[in-house]
């Protein structure tokens, strides 16, 4: 399977889910957008590592992993996300430390948090931007403007709010229900969340 590189396009506030937000990728060598929901907390490290004028005054979470990796000599080389199931991305860092590689399960949100730390790549599997990638109406004009801007318009959030809930649609009540609950015996609150959302609008 070949790999597609990413870039970040921005981040915008979730209207639908409290507390969320998308995070949207860019394909590099073309026009296709990867979302992927994410928490608070994680929304605001991306946002802190992108707007290099920002520093914490003490380090957050990921700072603290590159902080500690710096000083055992661990490098993340690169992050892949490679499985999408049921709405959800799952991710690896590809770390070395002495020459010797080791593959580290991660939540899509923090290998990214961290990938940016590390400045390292970000790809995908070209099946799985087949898959969940979509293509966004943007203006050219506004796209210019905006270039320097992490946040994201709001006709752009409800395209891939749109998009992202769509997978839930042909489940069933039933199925749903069950889905939610292993979301959340898997503490994963992420999917649970947009699980729970179309439920509601049921």
């Amino acid at each position: 399977m070949s790999l597609v590189r990413l870039n970040i396009k921005g981040i915008s506030y979730s209207q639908t889910q409290n507390g969320a937000y998308a995070l949207i990728l860019n394909e590099v060598d073309g026009d296709r957008k990867l979302p992927i929901v994410i928490g608070a907390f994680e929304a605001q490290s991306i946002a802190i590592a992108l707007e290099k004028e920002i520093r914490p005054p003490r380090p957050l979470t990921h700072d603290l992993f590159k902080n500690f990796a710096d000083r055992f000599d661990i490098v993340v080389k690169q992050v892949i996300i490679h499985k999408l199931v049921d709405g959800v991305f799952y991710s690896s860092l590809i770390c070395e430390r002495d020459k010797i590689e080791e593959i580290i399960d991660a939540r899509t949100s923090d290998a990214i948090a961290l990938a940016l730390r590390f400045k390292a790549p970000i790809f995908t599997y070209k099946n799985i931007l087949d898959k969940a990638g979509i293509y966004l109406k943007v203006n050219p004009k506004k796209e210019n403007e905006d270039q320097d801007s992490i946040l994201v318009d709001d006709m752009v959030v409800e395209e891939i709010e749109a998009s992202i809930q769509e997978s839930y649609m042909d489940k069933s009540l039933e199925e749903l229900h069950t889905l939610l609950d292993e979301a959340v015996n898997n503490e994963d609150y992420e999917k649970a969340a947009k699980i729970r959302d179309e439920i509601s609008k049921r």
